[in-house]
C-alpha cells in the first residue's frame, strides 16, 4: 500500500468544547478501503454526498454518540481520495472516543492517525490545490484580521496562483520563440526585432513587478509588523501602547521602572496586524529584575521591524535619549516620537525631520502615528478586494524571477545577442515562479510547509 493510499484519520475541529466536532477519515479511491468502516461503525452503507443521521457504534454495538455521517467518494472530496466525515457533539472526550473507535474499526485496513497537515498535503499531491492554495488554508485559519482572512480566501480561490500562471504562460511563449530560433542560426540576428522579444520581455517584467508589489501587501497582511517601543522610564511607552490598543493592556504609574518586562499587544490598522511591544525603560539600573528587563528590551529591539523611540517633550534632548538613539541598530526603520505635548505645547513649534509629536494621554497625534506606521510598512490601502495573502518564500521566488528577467534583458540589449543565454535566464525565471505553485518544489520544503498545519487539516 503506498503512502498516499494509506488511510488516515484525525479530529478535524479545534480542541476544546463545542456544539459540533468532526472526525475525518481519508484514503484510497473507489471505496475499496473506507467502505468496510461503515458497517461496524454506522451499521449501514452511506449514499455518496448525502448526510445520514444515526448512531456511531462501539465494538459491542452500543452508541458512542448520535450524529451525521458524510461520504465523499474520490475524486470529489477535499483530499481527492475517499473521505468519510463523522459529525458528532463537540466534547473532547466524545471526540477522542469516536476517533479511537474509528481507528479500531479501521485497523484491518491500516488506518492510522494523520500527521499535521497531511489532509491538505494529499489535496496538493492529488491536484485539488496547488501549493500556494494549500498554504492559504493555514493562513485562513490563522488570520488575525478581516483583511487577512479575505486575502487568504482570495489565495485559496486561486487569485495568486492565476497571477503566477499568467506570468509563466507569457514566459513560456517567449521561450518557445527563442528556442525555436536557436534551431535556425541564420534567423537569430533578426529575431529580437521580428518577434518584438524585447517588448514582450518588458511587458513580462512590468507584470512581475505588479505581482511582486501585490505579494508584498499580502505578506504584510499575513506577517504583520513588529513595532517596539523604547525610551527612558516614564516617557509614556505604556500609555502609548494603551492608546494604540484602545484598552488598558499595560500598567501605567508615575513610578519609574513600572514596566519590568516586555508587554505585547496585537492591534490592527486598516486591517494590517501590528504587534506592539512595550519594553522596560532604558537607564543605568542596579535592581537585578529591572536589569534583566532592560536586556530583554534590547533583544526586542534587535528583532523589530519598526522602532519607536519615545522621548518626553519636556526633555526631548536629554543625554540619555541621545545615548539610546545612538545604540539603536542601523537598517531598521526608526521614528522618534515626542510624547507629552500636552505638558509642553511649545514643543510642536520645533517639529523637524522624522519626529512625530503626540500625547498618549489626550490622543492628540495618535492618528498621525497610525498613518506613519502604515507608511513605514509600505501599505497601500484601497485595493482590498483584489488583494491576496502571500508568504516570505513567495516574495523570495518572485525576487529571484525578477533577477533572472533582468539578466535576460541585459542579454537582449547586447549587440551580439546571445540567445542561448537569453533562453536560459527565461528558463530559470520560470523555474523560480513554479516553486510558488509547487510544480517544482523539493520534498523537504513540502515537509516543512505542511508540518506547520494543525493535525485535522
Amino acid at each position: 500500500m503506498t503512502h498516499q493510499s494509506t488511510p488516515i484519520a484525525a479530529i478535524a475541529t479545534a480542541p476544546g468544547r463545542g456544539g459540533i466536532g468532526v472526525v475525518r477519515v481519508s484514503g484510497g479511491k473507489g471505496g475499496a478501503l473506507l467502505a468496510p468502516l461503515m458497517q461496524p461503525l454506522l451499521g449501514k452503507t452511506l449514499a455518496p454526498r448525502h448526510a445520514s443521521y444515526g448512531a456511531f457504534l462501539d465494538a459491542a454495538g452500543a452508541p458512542i454518540d448520535q450524529g451525521i455521517a458524510l461520504w465523499f467518494p474520490a475524486p470529489h472530496s477535499y483530499t481527492g481520495e475517499d473521505v468519510l466525515e463523522l459529525q458528532g457533539h463537540g466534547g473532547p472526550v466524545v471526540m477522542q472516543l469516536l476517533l479511537a473507535r474509528v481507528l479500531e474499526a479501521g485497523s484491518s485496513i491500516g488506518l492510522r492517525v494523520a500527521q499535521p497537515g497531511e489532509f491538505t498535503r494529499r489535496a496538493f499531491e492529488n491536484g485539488k490545490l496547488d501549493l500556494a492554495q494549500a498554504e492559504s488554508v493555514a493562513d485562513l485559519i490563522e488570520a488575525s484580521t478581516e483583511a487577512a482572512a479575505r486575502g487568504a480566501a482570495a489565495s485559496l480561490s486561486g487569485a495568486f496562483s492565476r497571477e503566477v500562471h499568467g506570468l509563466m504562460d507569457r514566459i513560456t511563449h517567449l521561450r518557445m520563440l527563442v528556442e525555436a530560433t536557436l534551431d535556425f542560426p541564420e534567423e537569430e540576428i533578426d529575431f529580437l526585432e521580428k518577434a518584438n522579444a524585447r517588448g514582450q520581455l518588458a511587458e513580462i517584467r512590468a507584470q512581475l513587478e505588479a505581482t511582486l508589489n501585490s505579494a508584498r501587501q499580502g505578506a504584510l497582511l499575513r506577517e504583520g509588523l513588529k513595532v517596539v517601543l523604547v525610551g527612558e522610564p516614564n516617557v509614556g511607552k505604556s500609555s502609548l501602547l494603551n492608546a494604540l490598543a484602545g484598552a488598558e493592556v499595560a500598567i501605567v504609574t508615575p513610578i519609574a521602572g513600572t514596566t519590568r518586562d516586555r508587554v505585547s499587544e496585537t492591534i490592527q490598522i486598516d486591517g494590517v496586524p501590528l504587534v506592539v511591544i512595550d519594553t522596560a525603560g532604558l537607564r543605568d539600573a542596579t535592581d537585578e529584575v529591572e536589569r534583566i528587563g532592560i536586556e530583554r528590551t534590547w533583544e526586542a529591539v534587535r528583532s523589530a521591524d519598526v522602532i519607536l523611540h519615545l522621548v518626553d517633550a519636556q526633555h526631548a534632548d536629554a543625554p540619555m535619549a541621545r545615548e539610546i538613539e545612538a545604540r539603536l541598530p542601523a537598517g531598521v526603520a526608526q521614528r522618534t516620537v515626542v510624547n507629552k505635548i500636552d505638558l509642553a505645547p511649545a514643543a510642536q513649534a520645533h517639529a523637524e525631520g522624522e519626529r512625530l509629536y503626540l500625547s498618549a494621554k489626550t490622543g492628540a497625534g495618535i492618528d498621525a502615528l497610525r498613518r506613519e506606521l502604515l507608511a513605514v510598512a509600505g501599505w497601500q490601502g484601497g485595493a482590498g478586494e483584489g488583494r491576496f495573502i502571500a508568504r516570505e518564500r513567495h516574495l523570495q521566488a518572485l525576487r529571484l524571477a525578477r533577477e533572472h528577467l533582468n539578466v535576460a534583458a541585459q542579454h537582449a540589449a547586447q549587440s551580439d545577442r546571445v540567445l542561448d543565454l537569453f533562453a536560459e535566464e527565461l528558463r530559470l525565471a520560470q523555474e523560480a515562479l513554479s516553486e510558488i505553485t509547487g510544480e517544482f518544489t523539493a520534498d523537504d520544503l513540502l515537509g516543512v510547509i505542511f508540518s506547520r498545519f494543525c493535525i485535522g487539516k
